[in-house]
């Protein structure tokens, strides 16, 4: 797919509307997919990986504020960006609609360049948000710490570390050769849902060793000091 070409899906219950949103979006280069419901959406949603969805709010079976709940709380469409369509234009609808979830806001009738052109922005946007998380992955070898999905994989096998396991892998990773103290560490990635102490540290990283190996040993003891994430111990 090339770069400015996106899969959109379009939940849509009106065909006028559905043409008029199929032909632009075709005519910019998009590959568009249309869904009459919520239920059809949801599913294609599910099905196949979207870089955007247009959604109706007033759709004939599931409202469309409930097909924005269920979209961000399953994983794999829940950073999928969405932008709400709806006649209903009051303040306090924008307002719910928006916190539900939902990117961007556009009231019928809409003019089909601004419609356009809010599209685009979202999608220059998420690719922007994509690219800085990219940088933010880490692999080595075949030692892959991703952290928009919070997940590390080891020879191509998922490694089941726990938050706190992976915080303290990507924080000395992204550190390589440097030696941390307890402290430091536990400052790092320490927050209010998990309980870290100096003293527990030790236990995590024995945790955390023995969850990725063959490269346990990347994650070096530095006698009197803490821990420092070097390749130079793979055996």
């Amino acid at each position: 797919m090339g770069a400015g070409m996106a899969r959109i899906l379009v939940i849509e219950d009106e065909p006028d509307i559905q043409s008029l949103l199929r032909y632009n979006l075709q005519r910019e280069g998009h590959d568009v997919v249309i869904a009459h419901n919520g239920e059809d959406g949801l599913h294609e949603a599910r099905r196949q990986p979207f870089d955007l969805v247009l959604l109706d709010l007033m759709l004939p079976d599931r409202d469309g504020l409930e097909v924005c709940r269920a979209m961000r709380a399953q994983r794999g469409t829940a950073s999928v960006p969405i932008i709400m369509v709806s006649a209903k234009g009051d303040e306090s609808e924008v307002v719910l609609g928006l916190g539900m979830g939902a990117d961007d806001y556009v009231t019928k009738p809409f003019r089909v360049k601004e419609l356009l052109a809010r599209v685009k922005v979202r999608l220059a946007r998420n690719r922007e948000e994509e690219a800085q998380a990219e940088k933010q992955r880490i692999q080595i070898n075949t030692l892959v710490i991703d952290p928009v999905r919070h997940k590390v994989s080891v020879e191509g096998l998922a490694a089941p570390l726990t938050l706190t396991e992976f915080k303290l892998l990507h924080f000395l990773a992204s550190h390589p050769g440097v030696a941390f103290g307890r402290y430091d560490i536990l400052e790092r990635i320490s927050s209010g849902d998990t309980v870290v102490t100096d003293r527990t540290i030790d236990v995590h990283v024995r945790n955390l060793r023995s969850k990725i190996k063959p490269y346990h040993n990347w994650i070096e003891t530095v006698r009197g000091i803490g821990y420092r994430f070097t390749e130079s111990n793979a055996q």
